[in-house]
């Protein structure tokens, strides 16, 4: 054994078999998390990058884990030669078809370096599974298909978290050829063995559980893995498909597809970090007190349990204790196994779509006469100027109070704190106004332009409290949206059918409402199933969905708080149900309170119950 660096790359498990890497500031999170308590059995990745928010790292089962949609992804900690890309601080990135830049995957960020470096005019990407030539001349990459070219880029970054520890002689001298990640070999030899009780109790516990395997007749898992399928999925830039092998099996124990380089070195990819404790005799587990025992079996899900993430009851001594779905299964083992009675319960499958409904059973919604609604591009308002619009909703102040204008945080008895275009003259006799319904006051120039930075559509919305003057719109892109009655019942609602709504909105060119007119808008995830149950309580909220729909306050243009992509169709602020058949992302049902709550996120909005009477 000798001592050696290493760069750590963490990478999670994308649907077409490959490994993508988080970022070097989600790397440096994560190891700092490990470091600061070895113990800790998950990362909240929020924390360090709030795209990521939805998004927490398991470190027991070694899976990320999505909150909103309860999606499972494998994630490993690979290990890289500190003198390649990861440990350089280098991104390679190529130019995707709405203009941003993506990055490659580690290993071909590594390889088209390591060509760099070499001072080659261009590379092939072939040996490594892409239809792709890269031309350092021109920063460009080249389908081998199509001949269709796109941008590349190198961009500086922060390098990637440094380890240091024994390694095997084998992968000690590493030269120049040496491309990608240390084996799984290598993992659990790097770090000191953890001892702590936690892990002695796990790893026990696989040592009983090979044993029984033994004992059933049935064979141990074996390391090697058997020849990969051949599957096909879509290679980065292109819609040309690529028949790559992949693993058998998506555990994150297990080794991803070996593929070869054209420059005689062996790609290879590193499996889940083990502990490397010694195992403990048996007759530790009953040394250990039962309040330390359930101290052990708790401590992984609070972190988890504390941001939300939902849980499934555990029935364990007296009472009854929450845990998360993806540790309530070593929570169990944990207990048993020191002679603790327990009984987890299953979680209910997740059911996000009802049966197959035939046309003639689908029904209109009772009192609608339609069944469809659609909305085109926003007209332009003519007439009145935005002082004149926000005249309308204001009252003169003659002596205004010694307060601060909540807008600009300047004195209002003085002048206006916002020095930008777009506001005319404005004499000192009118320079604060008091807002008519709520009596907030405010500079006139500073609601101007709040008025200016937003919809301009007539309306006016009270910073401080919310409160409505006019008629809120949106910002919604063109779409249509369907409702009708499927004869299914929702959970908690037996009683009743179910209103199923669709959404349909494509993607376009934003306008000039949007954050970046002229430019494309993306529109994941569409048509939108979502559902009400048909009560006279899921009639009302619906009336009131269709007054949003035709305000274009549903969906909107922006950010997405769970992908972090920019310039794509999002949610606005009025919760919708998507899963049908079960509650397990938070999405579904049952929910005793989910109709008041959008009736109070429509109220919200300006949308109220009077606004069915004046439609009915």
């Amino acid at each position: 054994m000798l001592l050696a660096s290493a760069v750590v790359v963490w990478e999670w498990l994308n649907e077409h078999g490959r490994w993508r890497p988080y970022s070097p500031a989600v790397c440096h999170h994560i190891e700092a998390v490990i470091r600061s308590d070895p113990r800790c059995g998950s990362v909240v990745l929020g924390q360090v990058d709030s795209r990521l928010s939805p998004y927490i790292i398991d470190l027991h089962s070694m899976h990320q884990f999505r909150q909103d949609t309860g999606t499972l992804r494998p994630v490993r900690r690979s290990f890289y030669d500190p003198t390649t890309a990861p440990g350089q601080g280098w991104l390679w990135e190529w130019e995707n078809d709405a203009g941003s830049w993506t990055a490659y995957d580690t290993e071909v960020g590594i390889a088209i370096q390591a060509a760099r470096d070499r001072q080659q005019p261009w590379l092939d990407l072939a040996p490594l599974g892409f239809c792709y030539l890269i031309d350092f001349e021109s920063m460009t990459q080249i389908n081998g298909q199509t001949q269709r070219c796109r941008r590349i880029q190198r961009r500086a970054d922060l390098a990637y978290p440094l380890v240091s520890g024994p390694l095997p002689r084998s992968h000690h001298a590493w030269g120049p050829a040496s491309i990608g990640a240390l084996p799984a070999s290598a993992i659990t030899s790097l770090g000191q063995p953890c001892a702590c009780q936690q892990c002695m109790l796990v790893l026990s516990l696989k040592a009983g559980t090979m044993s029984t395997a033994h004992t059933l007749g049935r064979r141990p898992p074996q390391t090697k893995l058997p020849s990969p399928k051949l599957n096909s999925y879509p290679i980065p830039g292109s819609s040309y498909s690529l028949t790559l092998p992949r693993p058998p099996s998506l555990s994150s124990r297990s080794l991803s597809p070996h593929r070869t380089s054209g420059f005689g070195a062996t790609v290879s990819s590193s499996g889940a970090a083990a502990c490397a404790a010694p195992l403990p005799p048996r007759s530790s587990l009953a040394g250990l007190s039962r309040p330390a025992l359930q101290r052990i079996a708790m401590a992984q899900s609070r972190a988890l349990i504390a941001s939300g993430v939902p849980t499934v009851p555990v029935k364990n001594l007296n009472g009854s204790s929450p845990v998360h779905p993806a540790l309530a299964g070593i929570t169990g083992i944990l207990m048993s196994a020191a002679g603790l009675p327990v009984c987890l319960t299953r979680p209910p499958k997740l059911v996000l779509h009802p049966p197959p409904v035939s046309k003639s059973d689908i029904k209109p919604v009772p009192g609608l006469s339609q069944s469809c609604r659609k909305t085109t591009k926003k007209q332009a308002r003519k007439g009145k100027t935005p002082e004149e619009v926000v005249k309308r909703y204001l009252q003169k102040v003659r002596n205004p109070p010694e307060e601060d204008c909540t807008i600009c945080m300047e004195a209002l008895a003085g002048p206006s704190g916002y020095k930008g275009p777009g506001v005319g003259g404005i004499s000192r006799a009118e320079s604060v106004g008091r807002l008519a319904l709520c009596g907030h006051q405010y500079h006139l120039q500073c609601l101007v332009a709040m008025y200016n930075n937003g919809n301009k559509d007539g309306s006016l919305q009270c910073p401080t409290c919310k409160t409505i003057y006019g008629v809120k719109t949106g910002n919604q892109p063109p779409g249509k949206m369907e409702y009708h009655v499927i004869p299914h019942s929702l959970p908690g609602h037996p009683d009743c059918k179910t209103i199923r709504i669709i959404y349909n909105i494509p993607p376009g060119i934003q306008g000039p409402e949007h954050p970046n007119p002229g430019k494309p808008f993306t529109a994941r995830g569409f048509p939108r199933h979502c559902y009400l149950p048909d009560s006279e309580k899921g009639r009302k909220v619906l009336r009131l969905l269709l007054v949003a729909w035709d305000r274009r306050l549903i969906f909107s243009v922006g950010t997405s708080s769970t992908t972090g992509e920019s310039d794509t169709v999002i949610w606005n602020e009025v919760h919708h149900k998507t899963e049908f058949g079960s509650n397990l992302t938070g999405h579904g049902y049952p929910d005793p309170g989910h109709l008041d709550n959008v009736l109070e996120e429509l109220r919200a909005q300006g949308i109220t119950e009077e606004e069915c009477l004046t439609r009915d």
